[in-house]
């Protein structure tokens, strides 16, 4: 027999999660392309999305090879210390394998930082239109968010600094920036750190870096040698096309890093993952290869977007932020054209949509679908 349930008002365990955490909206992801498929009745295989920043290129021969290879370990536990991996980034930044942590993606360092230093009361500050998770991440933990407006949808980093308190536990910064791809300038970026009293963290959220043109790239993995307070994350799923394996890393000060790991799972980036990663980061071609593409991408997006009469904001990522009038309708109207893109309502941006560089014909299908969609 089954065992009979009193009503739910009357014995719901959720009542009993901390009020922070019920009054968290969760993060919604990129709408899936089965998902879409199956909403509309469309062949998976004529849906293009464009809506998670993904590289469309996939990965690598030598990242599929690695992968290949680490099948034969699947019944054993992964390096819970990541020690290959770490060796390779110590040898990649100059910086010791001690002050690396391994994420399960970048959000996973980010959850991490928060875990291990927020607690009630605290605050953690971080800017208008910047990525989801930092507030998400700091009401988790019961911390109270500080957001900062944007200077020109990107960080003012003046208002971030004059926000700091004796309750500031945590800054957060994304260079570029998720949605808006706005970048700051090392020297700028660099004397910012410098002028955050040294027992509160800045946490450099670097997940685009690596589509930086080589004139626009900082030195922050050297930064943390003068700055104790940096933590600097990066992510393998983007640039290196690993977003389904879910591999991230931070570089700190070894004393941050150690608190990182009393918090984390301890097998909390898998096998593949890793094997993945440690082929891809060798794989220098392949990132150089993806940054030119994206940026001949982003040419041809806002030259089809300009014969539309359509703004887009300059971007350091791989993606675009257009204001589009009536988005809500134009990403309905997309999305029945069988095109993935991403409204950004939920960071204040309610006109805008977000659009990843995607390869040649994909960005073409886009400018077409979006052309219909706009004639209605």
């Amino acid at each position: 027999m089954h065992a009979k349930f009193a009503p739910a008002e009357t014995c719901d365990p959720a009542v009993h999660a901390p009020e922070y955490v019920r009054g968290i909206a969760p993060y919604v992801p990129g709408k899936p392309i089965a998902d879409l498929a199956r909403e509309f009745g469309l062949r998976e295989a004529d849906i293009v999305k464009l809506a998670s920043n993904e590289n469309p290129r996939g990965p690598g021969a030598a990242v599929r090879a690695a992968i290949e290879r680490a099948t034969d370990e699947l019944s054993r536990y992964p390096d819970g210390n990541g020690f290959a991996l770490k060796g390779a980034l110590s040898a990649r930044f100059g910086v010791p394998p001690e002050s690396i942590v391994l994420g399960n993606g970048s959000n996973d360092i980010l959850e991490l930082v928060t875990q291990a230093f927020l607690t009630p009361g605290d605050e953690a500050v971080y800017s208008q239109h910047a990525f989801a998770v930092y507030p998400l991440a700091t009401r988790a933990r019961g911390a109270t968010g500080v957001e900062i407006p944007a200077d020109n949808y990107g960080h003012d980093l003046p208002g971030m600094r004059a926000a700091i308190t004796r309750a500031t536990r945590i800054v957060f910064v994304a260079n570029p920036n998720n949605p808006t791809g706005t970048f700051i300038a090392p020297a700028a970026l660099e004397a910012f750190i410098a002028s955050v009293p040294p027992d509160v963290l800045v946490v450099l959220d670097e997940a685009y870096n690596e589509y930086l043109e080589p004139d626009h790239h900082g030195h922050s993995a050297q930064w943390v040698a003068q700055h104790p307070n940096l933590i600097v994350s990066r992510t393998f799923s983007k640039a290196y096309g690993l977003a389904a394996l879910r591999i991230g890393y931070g570089i700190m000060h070894a004393h941050v890093a150690d608190m990182l790991n009393r918090v984390r799972q301890p097998f909390n980036v898998n096998a593949l993952a890793q094997a993945a990663a440690l082929a891809a980061l060798a794989d220098t071609d392949y990132v150089d290869e993806s940054r030119r593409l994206n940026r001949e991408g982003i040419r041809e997006l806002e030259a089809g977007l300009r014969a539309l009469k359509l703004t887009s904001l300059p971007s350091h990522a791989n993606f675009l932020l257009v204001r589009v009038p009536g988005a809500d309708r134009v990403y309905e109207r997309l999305l029945r054209a069988g095109v993935i893109v991403r409204p950004v309502a939920n960071y204040g941006l309610p006109d805008w949509l977000r659009v990843t560089v995607g390869l040649p014909a994909e960005n073409r299908r886009f400018l077409d679908a979006l052309g219909h969609a706009l004639a209605g």
